[in-house]
């Protein structure tokens, strides 16, 4: 039986673990140095998914006021189809909504459906679409976001 993967705020350690996944996933992986510069950041929000001491999963966000934007989600592809890309997206979820946040933003590969599914279970709609955004291979972006509801909306009984 394997164990159970957790998550926890992300530490210098785990840069190369990072790395390797950004690798693994994306045509145009960030390097070591540059996840390295925007951790030190005070407004990055970040996490790890790790599992019998190896990185599995990571995400990389930032918030300035009330908006948040996921920069990268992403699971070493041994690891995906457990949930552990729920587990992280729920995670920052959380995240933000502790620090007051009211919307988040993402840009996703559109024919990465597994991706949109998730963040659409989530929440997030399609608000717009950046042509020949990504590169390796050349792709559009979707432009997604997730606003949290109106207090005024919250708090509304229903019509009786």
């Amino acid at each position: 039986m394997r164990a159970r993967a957790r998550l926890r705020a992300v530490e210098a350690r785990d840069l190369p673990g990072i790395v390797r996944i950004e690798r693994a996933v994306f045509g145009d992986p960030w390097s070591e140095a540059s996840f390295r510069s925007m951790l030190a950041q005070p407004h990055v929000l970040s996490a790890v998914l790790e599992r019998e001491g190896a990185v599995c999963g990571y995400y990389v966000a930032w918030m300035v006021a009330d908006e948040a934007e996921l920069a990268n989600l992403a699971v070493a592809p041994g690891e995906r189809r457990r949930g552990h890309g729920a587990a992280l997206l729920d995670h920052l979820l959380a995240e933000v909504a502790a620090r007051g946040g009211a919307t988040i933003h993402l840009e996703v590969r559109a024919g990465n459906a597994a991706a949109i599914a998730l963040y659409r279970s989530r929440g997030f709609e399609e608000s717009g679409r950046r042509p020949a955004y990504y590169q390796s291979p050349e792709e559009d972006a979707l432009i997604m976001r997730r606003a949290r509801p109106a207090l005024a909306e919250r708090g509304r009984p229903e019509a009786e």
